[in-house]
């Protein structure tokens, strides 16, 4: 792992302390944050974040400051509800809470 990506999973561990169910895996090129064993967000070498957020706000979510499409390689987007945050967005605390928390909120809404 890069300095950037200790560093904003440090801080991940410290927003989601006491969440149940959670476990940390190696996905996406970066080490993913898996709630009730689905993928919330993943910290990406870069120190950016890689976001699961509800696909009916994907578009609305894309307009806040850092928000862009996420991509599995060049040319090849992930689709609605995948969206990657540019790691200079994300160096307050509160920009990052944000984000754990829409991908929280999603989290507790999907069944498998």
């Amino acid at each position: 792992m890069t300095p950037e990506q200790d560093a904003l999973i440090d801080r991940l561990r410290h927003l989601l302390a006491g969440q149940p169910a959670m476990r940390e895996v190696s996905m996406f090129g970066g080490r993913s944050v898996m709630v009730n064993e689905k993928m919330i967000v993943s910290a990406l070498k870069d120190g950016g974040l890689l976001v699961r957020v509800p696909a009916e706000r994907h578009d609305e979510l894309l307009t806040r400051p850092g928000a862009a499409q996420a991509e599995m390689g060049p040319g090849r987007d992930m689709g609605p509800g995948w969206i990657e945050v540019a790691a200079g967005t994300l160096a307050d605390d509160e920009d990052l809470a944000f984000w754990v928390e829409v991908a929280l909120a999603h989290n507790r809404t999907l069944t498998s």
